[in-house]
């Protein structure tokens, strides 16, 4: 693809403020301005990056946390869609069970940490689930709306024309749904990568790059704290930039 004038006039605009802080952030460092024990330079923070990958396996940190990433998002994907698929399509659900989840989906993700703790323990497992929950919650919300969003006039028709429920939901509730599922899936995967770091710093210590943030903070170590928030920053970009292409991808066919 042949990036346009304009895509390159906002990748411009875009990259204004983080040069900006970079400039700030070395100025203040080079001239003495902030103590380095709190705010290490630059090149502090390039040297302890290329120590960590040399010595200290920081990809496979980084791939520790990508796969734990990677498995709760689906799990999340999967129990999102069915979950609200089900109660979307049948009356008793959306009455009696919809409501309640509804109240509980108000409740901060980190409250849920002391349960799934104590019903799964502080290892792997609960970490995969906590990171499932916050993918599980905006994939439900989107795909329910979704689903209670399609277009009466064919609901009618399929009704006319006697299909059966499982008809009903593949060929008019799910792919009148589509956007709105994509939208939710998109929101489920930035959320589920905060919930991966959330899981490592709050859970039992494992690999991944949620501990490599608490170990360079039990050292004193500002510039491999550094490299974790940058990594986990870029990290986040990456995913939510390709996630929105997937979805533009998914739904070209609505322009």
């Amino acid at each position: 693809m042949v990036a346009t004038s304009t895509d390159i006039v906002r990748l411009r605009r875009g990259l204004t403020l983080p040069l900006l802080l970079l400039v700030a952030w070395e100025a203040s460092s080079r001239l003495g301005l902030v103590d380095p024990r709190f705010l290490p330079s630059i090149e502090d923070v390039i040297s302890t990056a290329k120590r960590e990958i040399i010595d200290n396996g920081l990809t496979g940190q980084l791939g520790s946390s990508l796969l734990r990433n990677l498995a709760g998002f689906l799990i999340g994907c999967v129990f999102g869609v069915s979950f609200a698929t089900l109660v979307a399509v049948t009356r008793t659900g959306d009455r009696l069970i919809m409501p309640t989840f509804n109240g509980l989906k108000q409740i901060s993700l980190l409250a849920w940490i002391p349960l799934i703790s104590v019903w799964f323990g502080f290892g792997e497992q609960a970490k995969v689930v906590f990171v499932a929950l916050a993918a599980f919650i905006p994939i439900a919300l989107n795909t329910y709306d979704g689903i209670k969003s399609a277009p009466a006039d064919l609901v009618e028709v399929a009704r006319a024309l006697r299909f059966r429920p499982w008809q009903r939901v593949t060929r008019i509730y799910l792919p009148s749904a589509l956007p709105a599922i994509a939208t939710g899936i998109h929101l489920g995967l930035i959320y589920s990568w905060l919930a991966t770091v959330g899981a490592e710093y709050f859970l039992a210590v494992g690999p991944g790059i949620g501990g490599l943030v608490i170990a360079g903070r039990e050292r004193f170590d500002m510039a491999l704290v550094m490299v974790g928030v940058i990594i986990l920053g870029l990290v986040g970009f990456a995913l939510n930039r390709l996630a929105g292409a997937a979805e533009a991808r998914l739904l070209r066919w609505r322009s």
